[in-house]
């Protein structure tokens, strides 16, 4: 039977969130739902975090509550293929170049931005 060491030790994912209304930061970590906890800064962020994560898997272990493993992440390959209107990746470019980004870097940034507020 699996303990609280072996999922201690497994290479869950963490998401972190800046509250800008608040102030401060909230990590999550999704393959575990409602593991979160939130600090001052982002290294109390994630120090409160791992607190929480053994507090969620213990609550786990003790009620028999199934505990997912972290995803994982080889079998995906980081690219894919987009197709969008001419215009659009005109302005994209052109933001990109206002940034002194890469077009690539800036569209990651949008995904990750929208990804986190709809997280």
């Amino acid at each position: 039977m699996k303990n609280i060491d072996y999922y201690l030790s497994l290479p869950y994912r963490t998401e972190i969130y800046e509250d800008p209304e608040v102030g401060g930061y909230t990590v999550a970590i999704p393959e575990l739902p409602g593991c979160l906890s939130c600090g001052e800064t982002i290294d109390e962020a994630m120090k409160n975090i791992k607190d929480a994560k053994k507090a969620w898997l213990e609550a786990a272990l003790e009620d028999g509550y199934p505990i997912p493993e972290p995803t994982k992440i080889e079998s995906y390959s980081g690219q894919f293929k987009l197709r969008l209107p001419k215009s659009l990746h005109k302005k994209l470019a052109e933001r990109a170049k206002r940034e002194g980004i890469s077009l690539n870097q800036y569209c990651v940034y949008l995904l990750s931005q929208n990804n986190a507020l709809h997280a």
